[in-house]
């Protein structure tokens, strides 16, 4: 049996900013690096254990990757009321994208909730 998850009030994900990073390395195929930073808030009043992510990155051709994993960057952080997690991390495309998602976590109650990540567009560089 599957848990259900309640997507906690005052629990957010901002998305704090986009970048064109040409530097970092990208497959042929998905030549276009974007470096995305992101923060989870816990306005809640509940403590929060983050400990999974789901992406989906949508083409313009409406290609879709979905990216699901434990924690984040390698971590599960644990956030109690009033504070937040800020991480950095990059998704390459290969055509003008838009990526949306989730994280998911735990109370320290036990209860499976949730918050959105923003959508937010990625556009291949024009030349």
């Amino acid at each position: 049996m599957s848990a259900v998850f309640t997507e906690l009030e005052g629990l957010r994900a901002t998305v704090d900013r986009v970048v064109y990073m040409p530097h970092l390395d990208a497959p042929d195929d998905k030549p276009h690096p974007y470096g995305y930073f992101i923060t989870i808030h816990n306005d809640s009043m509940e403590t929060v254990t983050i400990k999974g992510r789901k992406w989906v990155v949508t083409d313009e051709e409406a290609h879709c990757v979905v990216v699901e994993g434990d924690g984040v960057v390698g971590k599960c952080p644990r956030l109690e009321s009033g504070e937040s997690f800020s991480y950095n991390s990059y998704h390459v495309i290969s055509s003008d994208s838009v990526a949306k998602g989730a994280f998911f976590g735990l109370t320290d109650g036990g209860l499976p909730v949730f918050t959105r990540i923003p959508t937010f567009t990625m556009r291949t560089p024009r030349l």
